[in-house]
């Protein structure tokens, strides 16, 4: 009789995978995939390096590629749009910075672009004012200009483009009193 915490676990006598020959390469695919989208979201692209360092044929991974994306269990689109969300208001980043982590997920052009324009001017502005002020608390101490340097590289790590972070800063530190009008670049 078999262990009931064994089912589902490959090798073990409940596993669907032993209906099957398990050096099948669809079968091997299937098996991969499903354990990597059991851990979290994939993309496409993803799944397919994944199945080509485990050595299986290209074919067989586009065959359960497709049919993974018939059944709804990888969709780049739907990824993309939660993760573009997720990181600008989660971690703050910018919409170009979000653009590129999701080409460096190896989403397509199109899907990179829907994704990112959720994200406008006026909510990259609150993000930016939201990381500025949360930093501004740890460098009180310093000199001003250094305040407004650092604070200006924080938002230029996120993705903001130059003009959005000066804009931030200045009126940040103005709110505190400070007026910084040249920012130094050393």
């Amino acid at each position: 009789m078999s262990d009931p915490d064994d089912v589902g676990v490959a090798g073990s006598p409940g596993d669907p995978s032993d209906s099957a020959d398990p050096g099948d390469p669809d079968n091997v695919a299937r098996i991969v995939c499903l354990r990597l989208l059991d851990r979290r979201a994939y993309t496409r692209a993803e799944l397919s390096s994944a199945l080509r360092k485990r050595g299986v044929p290209d074919e067989s991974a586009q065959r359960v590629l497709d049919r993974f994306a018939e059944l709804g269990l990888i969709d780049d689109a739907a990824l993309a749009d939660g993760y573009a969300l997720a990181q600008h208001r989660e971690r703050g980043l910018a919409g170009r910075a979000v653009a590129m982590k999701l080409r460096q997920r190896g989403i397509d052009e199109e899907a990179v672009r829907t994704a990112v324009g959720q994200i406008d001017r006026d909510s990259e502005v609150a993000a930016a004012t939201g990381l500025v002020q949360r930093r501004l608390r740890s460098l009180r101490e310093l000199p001003e200009p250094v305040q407004a340097r650092r604070l200006v590289g924080l938002l230029a790590r996120k993705g903001y483009p130059p003009g959005l972070a000066h804009e931030v800063v200045r009126d940040a530190l103005r709110a505190l009193g400070t007026q910084i009008e040249d920012f130094p670049t050393d």
